[in-house]
């Protein structure tokens, strides 16, 4: 088995940070559900909360890429490690489901990315550090938060648009999926000011992409 050096690690990192942050360089790995429906008619204000609402999504894979790959950076044990691993590889099918149907929108990904990427790479990479446990935790409260935040969403695309709703359904069920996954590998329930601290976080992030 070949022992990775801190240059490895480093390029690697690097790769991962390129292909978050650059338009159409992380496929998606699962077919996108929206291709199995067709194009809804909108008008300009449906499309632009449409399109607002689905960038908002976006910069909120961006950040979960950050946060998986500073928590995998850190992680104590082998398992977490690869259980941050493997969660930021869906993650990966999100980003890309989100940037396709922005592109149908005719809009754009946040120009903010960059700086959330960073702030959220250095959440995550001192969750790590604080142990394992309270790692998984952060993960669980996050895709809490992040199935939230869907559902808020679900619920403001209009009807007709079938292809954002079966993305944001399918993220979904997948985020869920994560939360599952953390507590049952051990995941600990977060202090109430750091929940409270998250979701202040959450709401900045999601007005300032939701327009840039």
């Amino acid at each position: 088995m070949r022992r990775y050096t801190l240059a490895d690690t480093l390029i690697g990192h690097a790769d991962q940070v390129l292909k978050t942050l650059t338009p159409n360089t992380a496929p998606a790995l699962r077919a996108n559900p929206a291709q199995t429906h067709e194009t809804p008619p909108l008008d300009n204000k449906q499309q632009q909360l449409i399109a607002g609402l689905m960038r908002v999504n976006h910069t909120g894979e961006v950040c979960a890429q950050a946060l998986y790959h500073g928590q995998a950076l850190t992680a104590k044990l082998p398992t977490v490690r690869e259980e941050m691993q493997r969660a930021a590889l869906e993650e990966q099918d999100h980003l890309a489901w989100c940037e396709d149907r922005l592109k149908e929108l005719n809009s754009h990904i946040s120009v903010l990315n960059p700086l959330w990427y960073g702030l959220s790479f250095g959440i995550g990479a001192a969750a790590g550090l604080a142990g394992d446990k309270w790692s998984l935790g952060f993960v669980a409260e996050t895709e809490k938060q992040v199935c939230k935040h869907l559902e808020s969403h679900l619920a403001q695309i209009p009807e007709n648009d079938q292809r954002s709703h079966a993305i944001l359904t399918q993220m979904h069920v997948d985020e869920d999926h994560h939360r599952q996954q953390a507590l049952a590998a051990g995941g600990v329930e977060l202090p109430p000011p750091v929940k409270k601290l998250m979701g202040i976080v959450s709401k900045v992030m999601t007005k300032t992409s939701f327009y840039v």
